[in-house]
């Protein structure tokens, strides 16, 4: 069962990876963008500050649960390691209780209750005209993605056949 749900979790990451990696290009061409139009044609295109700001938010909030699932997430694993090893195990199921809460709570209870109230106002962006609800859909997409991520790694700690973080120096 556990070996399913690592697959699972293996695509979704191999899955937000890519797109990171397309949004990263796209945030690059974007400010590229900005700065041709600002010295060539003497002004900047109205929106391309408007797009990166928002595709930076994507992508941190994306690679942060990327960085999470792949244990380079230094809030979580710098602090565990810093434990006696014989208590480094519960130290770290404890540490992923306390994400999963705030992972469900805040960013997906708390983010669907933001696009929600964002749409229902139809608040749009100057620049774009887009929904400001789509853009900030990334903060319960990333909570789900945490969630996910937070569950597995909490089995794993659980069952002892998680690789927990080392010693800290």
């Amino acid at each position: 069962m556990h070996q399913h749900v690592k697959r699972i979790v293996q695509a979704l990451t191999k899955l937000l990876q890519w797109l990171l990696i397309a949004a990263m290009a796209m945030l690059v061409i974007d400010v590229v963008w900005g700065v041709v139009t600002r010295y060539v044609g003497g002004e900047q295109a109205s929106w391309t500050e408007e797009l990166a700001r928002f595709l930076l938010i994507w992508v941190a909030l994306l690679g942060g649960a990327v960085a999470f699932e792949t244990k380079r997430h230094l809030g979580v694993d710098y602090f565990v390691g810093k434990f006696d090893p014989s208590v480094r195990r519960w130290v770290s199921v404890f540490a992923y209780v306390v994400v999963l809460f705030f992972a469900v709570s805040i960013f997906v209870v708390g983010g669907v209750r933001v696009v929600y109230d964002a749409l229902m106002l139809d608040q749009t962006t100057p620049a774009l005209g887009w929904k400001m609800g789509h853009v900030y859909m990334v903060v319960p997409i990333a909570g789900c993605f945490m969630s996910i991520f937070t569950i597995d790694h909490l089995i794993a700690s659980v069952r002892g056949d998680d690789d927990a973080p080392q010693k800290a120096d």
